[in-house]
């Protein structure tokens, strides 16, 4: 369950403008104790389902999120196996959570357009979402305190 604390963060993030993308990956960043501005800054790419009400930003910087911790960096880095079992688990759990809950995994399903419906859904979500992440990673020996050079040292 969420804690307090990170309820406040995301608050805290989503009144300073950021959206839903934003604030995974900053959260992400925050626990392995980095910062990386235009990691942050390449998930407005994300946010608003697409900019188009399409997958919502809190499944896919899920899934980026996933990629953050075991991802690969470049041809030289091997494919690690649990990047895709663990998107794979939680897409699943996001799709069908979404689907029982809104009737669909996009952002127009889900906030349809109303800002009201937005300020009242997406802190929660988004929170819902973090504490997802944090056990799907933790399901794949995967420590969202742990940067990759802490992993390899």
């Amino acid at each position: 369950m969420t804690s307090i604390d990170t309820s406040f963060r995301i608050a805290e993030l989503l009144a300073s403008g950021l959206k839903c993308s934003h604030v995974l990956m900053l959260l992400a960043l925050e626990a392995r104790g980095e910062s990386d501005p235009r990691l942050v800054k390449a998930m407005s790419g994300l946010a608003l389902g697409l900019g188009q009400g399409f997958n919502c930003g809190c499944l896919t910087a899920g899934c980026a999120v996933i990629g953050l911790y075991a991802g690969r960096a470049d041809a030289a880095d091997d494919e690690d196996p649990r990047c895709a079992a663990a998107i794979d688990d939680f897409s699943g759990w996001f799709h069908a959570m979404a689907k029982d809950a809104w009737g669909g995994i996009d952002c127009a399903d889900i906030m349809q357009f109303d800002e009201a419906l937005q300020a009242q859904r997406c802190p929660t979500l988004i929170a819902s979402v973090w504490d997802r992440l944090e056990a799907t990673l933790a399901d794949h020996g995967i420590d969202p305190a742990l940067s990759d050079a802490a992993e390899e040292a």
